[in-house]
């Protein structure tokens, strides 16, 4: 099946569908492999689901790719959805959710985020009556007294926004070792800050 999404908030050539179905009816119809329940089920849901989506992905254009693959795990997964578990609302809101989630913490994303131009930074365009810099308060230079694989590490993790997993993947080491580094990276900036 293919779907063709667009945002809810734009205008469809096609006028809404009229929706009379239960929400156990729309189930056993998705159930059955029905393609005009899963268009119900759009129109019903499309609007809060990408709610939810924008407000993690920040990027419209990128809310409707991932209310695209959204819909698509939906779709081909919904023979995993159980009634007795929850309603179909909390389980498609989850599937969004972690879908943005996913999205946001790929490496394809960080990639383009740190790509992305200067001017369209949501910082830049922020007007401020003084202009606080990191190395203003000497964190720069704090952090730079870290041993260069604490320093690494941190840079990573608080301003790369990398976890503790992928540290350890990026750089090929244990997370054993990524966790030590980081605690010792911790206590060694916490002497330094008194």
């Amino acid at each position: 099946m293919e779907f063709y999404i667009l945002a809810p908030n734009k205008k469809s050539l096609s006028p809404p569908r009229p929706v009379n179905l239960s929400e156990e009816e729309l189930i056993q119809r998705l159930k059955r492999r029905d393609e005009s329940a899963m268009a119900i089920l759009y129109d019903n849901y499309s609007a809060a689901l990408y709610g939810v989506i924008l407000r993690i992905v920040r990027s419209e254009a990128l809310a409707e790719d991932v209310m695209q693959e959204s819909f698509v795990k939906i779709w081909t997964s919904f023979e995993q959805y159980e009634v007795e578990k929850g309603r179909l609302f909390t389980w498609i809101i989850n599937i969004a959710r972690n879908t943005a989630i996913d999205k946001i913490r790929s490496k394809q994303y960080r990639v383009s985020a740190k790509t992305k131009a200067i001017e369209d930074s949501p910082v830049s365009n922020m007007q401020s009556s003084y202009d606080v810099k990191p190395e203003h308060l000497g964190l720069k230079e704090i952090v730079a007294k870290l041993t260069p694989d604490q320093k690494q590490i941190i840079d990573m993790m608080y301003f790369d926004g990398y976890t503790q997993s992928e540290v350890a993947e990026e750089l090929a080491i244990p997370l054993g070792t990524v966790k030590t580094r980081c605690r010792a990276a911790i206590k060694m900036l916490i002497k330094l800050f008194r």
